[in-house]
């Protein structure tokens, strides 16, 4: 081949990827301008919520060793905290004998009592004093069959009481068993945050760890679900290109996206019925604000 036909095609192939670069400019001009994000990675954690309510973990009961006493003296309130012997109410002998304190068997936190002075006691009667022993508490509640496999002894979880701080859980035991009219079953969660101030029948709310997962992340609004399944708009030289993608894990407005995006993949964060494949636009990044 001659020096000037060598020379005539690469005049040509410079010609033709310029008039490429032009109508491709041309096209941009003409579309729509949108929003856009770059895909990038983000771990995302599977939980399970637990509703129920705050139990003690181990209650102690104190009562009389015999009836027939007449209680004199109550030395604690609901609430109080207590110590292993510490007493916790004198009582008078009907034979004129000498005092008898009733003590704290555990230490613990008094949760009820029963306890009024100048009664006589019986041991049929209600304990006089029941106390949360060492003060620990624990979270009774039901949990969807669905996320009962995902479940563990050990898994951490957050706590949310009603009028009371959030504070901090581990799983103790789950149920083996789901019950077949609720189709729910039971997980006990023990409240590890140290020396919570906690009512014992309050309800509440659980989130437990369950995973964790760590893939492509975009924004939820650049989720388009139709007929066929979720698809998301993606910028590719300037035109678009309609992906079907697999959802995973939801988070904080962000969307797992386990197949059909790639980390650094231009995505249209607010997705249009609009915007058809192939169309032509001009994209704004979302992050830098700065025009492709």
């Amino acid at each position: 081949m001659s020096s000037l036909s060598a020379a005539a095609l690469v005049a040509a192939a410079l010609l033709a990827s310029a008039s490429a670069r032009a109508a491709g400019e041309d096209d941009a001009q003409k579309g729509v301008t949108v929003t856009a994000v770059k895909a990038t990675k983000s771990c995302f954690a599977a939980t399970a919520e637990v509703f129920g309510i705050l139990l003690a973990t181990e209650e102690a009961t104190v009562s009389p060793t015999r009836d027939g006493l007449r209680i004199t003296q109550v030395l604690v309130d609901p609430g109080a905290t207590v110590n292993a012997g510490q007493p916790l109410a004198r009582l008078a002998q009907s034979d004129g004998g000498s005092e008898i304190s009733l003590t704290a068997p555990v230490a613990g936190t008094i949760s009820a009592i029963n306890a009024v002075v100048g009664t006589t006691t019986s041991m049929r009667a209600d304990p006089l004093f029941r106390i949360i022993a060492r003060g620990e508490f624990e979270m009774v509640g039901d949990v969807p069959a669905k996320d009962m496999p995902a479940l563990s002894a050990g898994q951490t979880a957050t706590i949310k009481v009603v009028g009371a701080p959030s504070v901090e859980g581990r799983v103790r035991s789950v149920s083996s068993t789901i019950d077949p009219t609720t189709q729910l079953g039971q997980v006990r969660i023990q409240v590890v945050t140290p020396k919570p101030r906690l009512l014992v029948n309050a309800s509440g709310r659980a989130t437990i760890k369950t995973g964790e997962s760590c893939n492509v992340a975009v924004p939820l609004s650049a989720i388009l679900y139709g007929n066929g399944g979720p698809v998301i708009q993606v910028v590719r030289r300037q035109r678009i290109e309609t992906r079907r993608v697999e959802v995973g894990l939801l988070s904080s407005g962000q969307a797992e996206i386990k197949e059909g995006v790639a980390e650094g993949d231009i995505i249209v964060a607010r997705a249009g019925a609009l915007l058809r494949e192939g169309d032509p636009v001009r994209t704004i990044m979302a992050d830098t604000t700065a025009t492709k």
